[in-house]
């Protein structure tokens, strides 16, 4: 009961002094390892903060030993095989398309190359020199452009415009050579934030996707970004887009959990009203999301993104117990909104997980009491 009322303390001289909680798309500033505020992980069976996985919202063992081989080697065989044995329209072969690119953008980054130097991510640009007609490659190569030009450059400068362009000729390639494939559809969503397509540009790729892929979640997810205010649509825009997908979702899908999202988007830059995140709009936002991950399958590797946004709005709300539920779904992993936009994702979900073991400890939770 102590952690909890010296939370409570530092969070209402915050309102004045704001020292401890400030509002950065949400976040809470960490509590450093060792303060008295942290409550031990290790007495819930969860994974220390220094060893908080930030790569991926949740668990792939054959994409990490994949990746390790593709890394250590420089041979891309492993990643091609790998993709081509994943489903097409499956929300895991995108989640792998995104994280080899992303491995390679990092390796660029980190290895710009020279006279002396090979860049870093050679064996993307081998894999399409070799295999020119390999889908998995040249969908690879497209969001490799994509990840570039947000790292690599601003938003309405030549540079972004030339390298989105490059990216936007990549994912033509891709679809030409997978007709059902809705992955180089889904990569161009971004393409079409960056340009700024407009709205009907837009619609008519949509349609491609839905062709393709009607449910899929990580499409949904890259599309609310463009409706969203901060790029070319409005709040009630993206709510709009977000409430019809949650409308028609099937069972066990997870698109019921898509307006919570549009409330993130649109969260007011600073807030420090518990009261909003109890809201009718937030708490019917955080119902629909509950719904969707306990009734889609265990498996489906969306759950996990859906989890991390549902911990985040469940402690914001002060549901202590919900938010430890999800928790023990998702700990160890943390590359997942909210986390991935602070500079420190392992630390600011720490400091979340300490807020919910406090509180629910504080309502007379304990390891005991916590089902797994």
């Amino acid at each position: 009961m102590e952690i909890l009322w010296v939370l409570m303390a530092l969070v209402m001289l915050s309102v004045v002094l704001l020292p401890f909680l400030r509002r950065r798309r949400g976040m809470i500033e960490q509590v450093p390892p060792g303060h008295p505020d942290a409550a031990d992980p290790a007495n819930y069976g969860f994974v220390r903060q220094e060893e908080l996985d930030v790569r991926m919202p949740g668990p792939d063992q054959d994409l990490l030993d994949v990746l390790e081989l593709v890394q250590r080697t420089q041979d891309h065989r492993a990643a091609a095989q790998l993709l081509a044995g994943t489903e097409t329209e499956s929300e895991r072969r995108w989640q792998r398309v995104q994280a080899f690119a992303g491995a390679a953008a990092l390796e660029l980054q980190q290895r710009p190359g020279g006279i002396h130097e090979t860049p870093g991510g050679q064996w993307l640009r081998v894999w399409r020199a070799e295999a020119p007609k390999d889908p998995g490659g040249a969908a690879v190569h497209a969001e490799f452009l994509v990840q570039q030009a947000w790292r690599t450059s601003t938003p309405g400068t030549d540079e972004f415009r030339i390298i989105m362009e490059e990216a936007r000729d990549a994912c033509g390639q891709a679809a030409l050579l997978a007709p059902g494939d809705p992955i180089p559809y889904i990569i161009e969503l971004s393409v079409a934030r960056g340009l700024a397509y407009s709205q009907p540009e837009f619609e008519k790729l949509w349609l491609k996707i839905l062709d393709r892929a009607p449910t899929h979640m990580g499409a949904h997810l890259a599309a609310l970004h463009y409706w969203c205010e901060k790029w070319h649509g409005s709040r009630e825009l993206a709510m709009s887009f977000a409430q019809a997908a949650a409308a028609r979702a099937p069972q066990g899908s997870l698109l019921a959990a898509l307006p919570l999202f549009a409330v993130f988007e649109h969260l007011p830059e600073v807030n420090l009203v518990s009261s909003f995140y109890q809201s009718e709009v937030v708490t019917k936002a955080i119902h629909g999301a509950l719904f969707a991950v306990h009734a889609a399958s265990p498996d489906d590797p969306m759950s996990a993104h859906v989890r991390h946004l549902l911990v985040f709005f469940l402690v914001r709300s002060e549901r202590w117990a919900e938010a430890m539920d999800q928790l023990i779904h998702v700990d160890g992993h943390v590359g997942a909104l909210p986390w991935t936009l602070g500079e420190d994702p392992a630390a600011e979900f720490a400091v979340y997980r300490a807020l919910a073991v406090a509180g629910y400890e504080a309502n007379g939770g304990s390891p005991a009491t916590l089902p797994h």
